[in-house]
C-alpha cells in the first residue's frame, strides 16, 4: 500500500484528484471534484471525517455476504444451528447431544458470530457493518480491517465463555462492536468530536438495547474491548512504520491465538 507523500510512515488508499500523489486522512481536503492535497487545494486544512475516503469497502461487503449466506443456509438445513452456536460443555437437549467447545467443537468460536436469529437480527447487524465499515475500512485497509473484525469476535467469544459458559450465544454484535470500538480509536487520534461524530452517542443507545432485550452483554463488551486494544496498537503501529500492515495482522493474529487459547481453557475447566 502506499504512503502519504507528507507523511511517509502512513499507508493510505487515496490519492490527490489533480496530481496522484498519495494522501492520508489529515492531508485531504474535500472538493467537488474529490479529495485534494494540501498543494492542489492551496491550503492546509484538514478533513475531520473518516467517512470522505474514495476506497470501495470490499471486505465489508464480502462479510455482509457471509453472513447473509449463512443465515440462508442454517435455515434450510434443521439443526445445522445448533452446531456452530457457542457455548462451552455438552449436554442433551430435545432427545439428542449437543457439544460445545470443551468437546474439541472450536470453530463455534468463529461460526458463532456469523449466526443470527431472524430477520431483524440480522437485518440490524448489517446495517451496523455497512455504516462502519464504509467509514473505517477505507483508512484501515482490507487486511487490517478483517484482521480487527476477526479478532473482536473472538474477544467477544471469549468473555462469553468466561462469564455466560452455558449460554447460547450468536451474531455479529460482537465483532461489530469491536469495529464501534475501532471508529472511535480512530476518530480520537484524528481529533474528531465523539460526541458530534455520533460514536459516543451510538455505543451509549446500543447498550441500553443490549441490556433491555437481553443480549449477550458479554459479547458486546468482550468485542468492544477487543476492538479498542488491537486498533489503538493498529493505528500506533502505523505512526512508527512505513509498512505497518503485515505487524498489525501479526498483532491481531496473536490476540485471536490468545483469545482461543483462553476460550479452551475456560470451556475445560
Amino acid at each position: 500500500m502506499a504512503t502519504c507523500y507528507r507523511h511517509p510512515n502512513r499507508e493510505t488508499g487515496v490519492s490527490c484528484s489533480n496530481c496522484g500523489k498519495p494522501i492520508c486522512p489529515d492531508c485531504m481536503t474535500a472538493t467537488p471534484v474529490g479529495m485534494r492535497c494540501p498543494d492542489c487545494s492551496r491550503q492546509r486544512t484538514q478533513t475531520r471525517s473518516l467517512q470522505s475516503l474514495a476506497v470501495d469497502p470490499i471486505a465489508t461487503y464480502v462479510l455482509i455476504a457471509l453472513n447473509v449466506l449463512v443465515f440462508f443456509g442454517v435455515a434450510s438445513s434443521p439443526g445445522a444451528e445448533n452446531d456452530l452456536t457457542l457455548f462451552a460443555s455438552g449436554r442433551f437437549e430435545f432427545g439428542g447431544p449437543l457439544h460445545g467447545v470443551a468437546e474439541g467443537e472450536y470453530w463455534r468460536l468463529i461460526s458463532t458470530g456469523f449466526l443470527h436469529v431472524d430477520y431483524w437480527h440480522i437485518g440490524l447487524n448489517m446495517l451496523a457493518l455497512y455504516w462502519l465499515g464504509r467509514m473505517i475500512e477505507p483508512a484501515l485497509g482490507h487486511a487490517r480491517f478483517v484482521a480487527i473484525y476477526l479478532t473482536s469476535l473472538l474477544t467477544g467469544s471469549l468473555l462469553v465463555l468466561i462469564l455466560q459458559p452455558n449460554v447460547e450465544t450468536l451474531g455479529a454484535s460482537g465483532a461489530v462492536y469491536g469495529l464501534l470500538g475501532a471508529a472511535i480509536v480512530m476518530a480520537r487520534n484524528r481529533d474528531i468530536d465523539l460526541i458530534q461524530s455520533g460514536l459516543l452517542p451510538i455505543l451509549g443507545l446500543n447498550f441500553v438495547i443490549t441490556l433491555l432485550f437481553g443480549f449477550s452483554l458479554a459479547a458486546h463488551v468482550g468485542g468492544l474491548v477487543g476492538g479498542l486494544v488491537v486498533t489503538f496498537v493498529v493505528e500506533e503501529l502505523a505512526k512508527r512504520r512505513r509498512t505497518s500492515t503485515v505487524p498489525a495482522v501479526a498483532f491481531c493474529a496473536l490476540v485471536s491465538v490468545a483469545s482461543i487459547a483462553g476460550s479452551i481453557y475456560v470451556a475445560s475447566n
